[in-house]
């Protein structure tokens, strides 16, 4: 008799193949179940990291990818087959385009975000998921991806006023240096924000690219200061 674990581990792997065109990604978005923990369910079985998958995942699961329960339980026979008696057929599913929006302004802050010198703004984005997967690879997830239109020239040559800025809402604060989009106040910003320690306190420190026009800040704790996202990808034009 072939284990549980191996069994719903063989027929997970399949169903992600089948149905959500081999993407851990793809999956995760339509069935709720982080990608670390998919990641633990899939590892080799000499692995530390493997971990048993749940009777209440696997049914879980099934319902979301509306199988019959018991459908990864289900034995391999000799020779690789399925038992004919459970086996379902996995039609492939037809993926629908991922539509991101741009970001909201007027939001719950009040009068709305105030973005300074914004030359309009670009509505949506329309794209596959082969192409989220392949260009797109660190989100918190496609849910959370909205685009800002960049605004002020404060971050050129990084980009320009104009140019859309991928932006991931699902992450909230400043873990490592990076380029973030946030408010102080309801003044919002597009800035590289560096975590610089002191014996007050951490202190976020924003920074222009654009150095010779625009002098830095430091963000302290007794500021309303709000992270609404991380820039992911900057697309810049250029005139010809």
């Amino acid at each position: 008799m072939e284990p549980i674990i191996s069994a719903r581990r063989r027929n997970l792997t399949l169903l992600i193949r089948e149905r959500y065109a081999d993407s851990q990604s793809n999956f995760s978005d339509a069935t709720g179940i982080s990608l670390s923990q998919l990641g633990q369910w899939l590892s080799a079985e000499d692995s530390p990291h493997l971990r048993n998958m749940s009777e209440r995942s696997a049914r879980k699961i099934e319902k979301k990818a509306g199988l019959p329960t018991g459908w990864l339980d289900q034995e391999e026979k000799e020779g690789g087959d399925m038992q004919k008696s459970n086996v379902v057929t996995i039609a492939p599913k037809v993926h629908d385009d991922v539509t991101i929006n741009r970001y909201d302004t007027g939001g719950s802050m009040g009068d709305g975000l105030e973005l300074r010198d914004q030359p309009g703004i670009i509505q949506s984005w329309r794209v596959s998921p082969e192409w989220l997967e392949r260009n797109v690879r660190a989100h918190s997830s496609a849910k959370n991806l909205c685009i800002v239109t960049g605004f002020g020239d404060s971050m050129q040559p990084l980009f320009n006023p104009g140019d859309p800025l991928l932006v991931d809402i699902g992450i909230k604060s400043v873990e490592f240096d990076s380029i973030y989009f946030f408010r102080v106040g309801n003044d919002g910003y597009v800035k590289r924000l560096q975590r610089i320690p002191t014996e007050q306190g951490l202190i976020i420190r924003a920074i222009s690219e654009n150095r010779a026009a625009y002098e830095s800040f430091d963000i302290k704790q007794t500021m309303d200061f709000e992270v609404l996202g991380r820039v992911l990808k900057v697309w810049r034009s250029l005139d010809f």
